[in-house]
């Protein structure tokens, strides 16, 4: 059977059902990986690239549809074409006015930019598209240094396991917990840069330097650039500000618990919060909060439960026969209320590899995202541990502090932004 016709559509799995009803042209609901090479990119061969990827993953294809009751995925014949990056990072991707693919590729000098938006997949999915996508890219670009063997890429799944709903397949209809009340978090205030433009800012530091660092002080890496990030925004909080806790919201890749090779969404969210106002503001106090906030959440039962509660709504008959235009209405409130319950984000998406020889082509991988908060991203690859910073206000105070306390604790940081001398945002 052809890969073309292997389905015609999909349903929304249940993290991307929120994504269309909430996308706008300040929330696009979009995040970009990036891959930074040794040498220039070469754009015809790009986009041979990307041909063959596609082949591998035929869900990229399709396109957002409205259905009578949810938004659905729908199997195309658009061609995805590589284009040299004239406009902001994380640009809408969703118009509602014309039919298009759900990413796109770009490129500038030596980086290769994959944008997608969430309801097609999550950092872990994205994460396998764009490491395919370099794969192809570096046997095209380099063939000599390959003749002898070609080396593997790591994920022989097939494009079942790929499209598989792991939602639907880990779904257990069980009694719900009573749900835990809330208070709502500290707001970081600022003024917005036009356009919907993204401020971005890259940190690169040495991985085993972080490492070490985090584990000196009986913490992961997560936990401690959590921490970091917590005690950053409270620099910039005034003395009565302090009743609101400041709460960070945390992706968790469900894949850790559940066997999964889906490259469509498959994350929770975990809220870890520090309440300044009645607890000391020192890094060892709050790590130790940050550290037992995520061994409390971070387990199976835990995620079970999460997940759960999550597809139970989508499991309701009567929800189920809602229009779907009464349910955009719904699912843009429950979004807006939601941003009330958190102050920012972070994402680690964790370790990138490639096969074996072609590191040596390959500068670094970055990832960072568009929302309606201050994002935070980070992953490694190599010897390098990259936090990325993507924020729709003119003020920087949150990320200059934050390196600037890594700095602190021993480590080197080299800046990456688009933000010019003069404030303003390329």
């Amino acid at each position: 059977m052809s890969s073309r016709n292997f389905q015609s559509w999909w349903t929304l799995d249940n993290a991307a059902k929120i994504f269309p009803s909430s996308s706008s042209s300040h929330d696009s609901k979009v995040f970009r990986f990036v891959c930074e090479l040794r040498d220039p990119v070469e754009p015809e061969i790009l986009q041979t690239a990307l041909n063959k990827t596609m082949v591998r993953f035929p869900m990229y294809r399709s396109v957002l549809k409205r259905g009578l009751f949810w938004y659905y995925l729908e199997d195309s014949a658009l061609c995805a074409r590589v284009r040299l990056e004239d406009t902001p990072p994380c640009q809408r991707l969703y118009p509602s006015v014309r039919r298009s693919l759900l990413f796109r590729v770009l490129y500038f000098r030596r980086r290769i930019n994959l944008e997608v938006h969430h309801s097609l997949t999550d950092g872990a999915g994205a994460q396998k598209f764009l490491c395919a996508l370099v794969y192809e890219y570096l046997l095209a670009r380099y063939p000599d240094e390959f003749a002898q063997e070609v080396p593997k890429l790591p994920d022989d799944a097939s494009q079942w396991e790929k499209q598989a709903d792991s939602f639907q397949k880990y779904y257990q209809k069980i009694k719900r917990r009573k749900k835990e009340h809330s208070r709502n978090a500290y707001q970081l205030r600022g003024e917005y840069l036009p356009k919907n433009r993204l401020a971005v800012l890259e940190g690169r530091l040495p991985l085993n330097k972080a490492l070490a660092c985090a584990r000196g002080r009986g913490a992961t890496l997560t936990e401690l650039m959590t921490a970091v990030l917590l005690r950053a925004i409270c620099e910039g909080m005034w003395v009565r500000e302090r009743r609101k806790p400041v709460v960070i919201t945390v992706p968790v890749n469900l894949r850790s618990y559940f066997p999964s090779e889906s490259a469509r969404n498959f994350f929770a969210t975990i809220p870890v919060a520090y309440d300044f106002g009645s607890r000391e503001n020192t890094l060892e106090a709050v790590l130790e909060e940050v550290k037992a906030s995520f061994r409390s959440h971070l387990t199976k039962e835990n995620m079970q439960a999460r997940m759960n509660a999550l597809c139970a709504l989508e499991h309701s008959v009567p929800l189920r026969l809602v229009p779907l235009f009464i349910k955009d209405v719904v699912l843009r409130t429950a979004n807006k209320l939601a941003l009330y319950k958190a102050t920012a984000s972070f994402s680690n998406v964790g370790r990138i590899t490639m096969p074996e020889g072609m590191e040596k082509w390959i500068r670094q991988f970055g990832v960072y995202t568009c929302g309606g908060l201050l994002q935070a991203c980070a992953c490694s690859f190599g010897s390098d541990y990259v936090v990325s910073f993507a924020s729709p206000f003119r003020e920087h105070e949150v990320e200059r502090v934050f390196f600037r306390e890594l700095t602190q604790l021993g480590l080197e940081v080299v800046l990456t932004t688009n933000i010019a001398s003069d404030g303003e945002v390329n």
